[in-house]
């Protein structure tokens, strides 16, 4: 694959992963799910980013959903459609697994498997002008229950009912009020508001934040299956470390933490 169709960088403490396919409001090919799915590895094993932030070049979607004019050579058959879904599952777990916390830069159109992967972020920020919608029943696409529960877990049974019964677009406002997304902006600000977001989320100490995005992790599910005891360890590695001992000192100096992860 053209490297150029996901762009990636490193800088200031933020993993940023653009989807680069303009000329189709970025719909993803199967390689390009491929390649999101390693990028997201490497961002979890990099020490060095502490924040991740997705988004879609050209300004009119983050994502489209899959990209039609590829579906003859890469969704024709029962295999081929197993090893892209394999590729989205892949791309998406990877998103929502990562130990560090992500944020979706939305600006324009969020549908399908855009919105799909959106929804495994942490954290949604959207321009003004963004529009959200699942397609699936205007297709005839069966929908696996892993996403479709993802999406109950943000907007609750009745409205996911809802995106999925109409197939209909969702304002950024409408969004915003189901609480699909976190923040809406100005479509001018977006950048700059993602920016400052992103920035102080890495300002912050890591291992606070890893601690809290497991224990909510855990706490979504079923009480069975939930390891409280690796929440409590990574709560006390926090409280046991350099990062502690920082954040008091700086609290006490009236100076801004310089935080090490450790």
């Amino acid at each position: 694959m053209s490297s150029d169709k996901i762009l990636v960088a490193k800088e200031g403490g933020i993993g940023r992963l653009t989807f680069n396919n303009p000329e189709r409001h970025n719909a993803m090919s199967l390689e390009m799910w491929q390649r999101t799915a390693e990028i997201l590895a490497d961002f979890d094993q990099d020490p060095a980013v502490r924040v991740v932030v997705l988004a879609g070049a050209g300004g009119k979607a983050f994502v489209s959903g899959a990209d039609i004019s590829k579906f003859e050579s890469e969704r024709a058959s029962a295999d081929a459609q197993k090893i892209y879904s394999d590729a989205v599952a892949g791309a998406s777990t990877g998103l929502r697994d990562l130990s560090k916390p992500t944020i979706a830069q939305i600006q324009g159109y969020c549908l399908g498997g855009g919105l799909g992967l959106a929804i495994c972020a942490d954290i949604r920020i959207c321009s003004e002008n963004s529009r959200f919608a699942v397609p699936a029943a205007k297709l005839g696409i069966g929908y696996g229950h892993e996403g479709i529960g993802r999406l109950m877990e943000l907007v609750g049974p009745s409205v996911t009912k809802d995106i999925f019964f109409t197939a209909r677009q969702y304002t950024a406002q409408q969004a915003y009020n189901c609480g699909l997304v976190n923040h809406v902006v100005p479509v001018e600000e977006l950048k700059t508001f993602v920016d400052d977001y992103a920035a102080t989320v890495a300002g912050n100490a890591p291992l606070t934040i890893a601690a809290v995005k497991q224990s909510v992790a855990e706490l979504l599910k079923d009480p069975g299956e939930r390891d409280f005891a690796l929440c409590e360890r990574k709560t006390a590695a926090a409280l046991g470390s350099q990062d502690f001992i920082e954040g008091r000192r700086a609290f006490m100096e009236k100076r801004k933490p310089n935080f090490q992860g450790r």
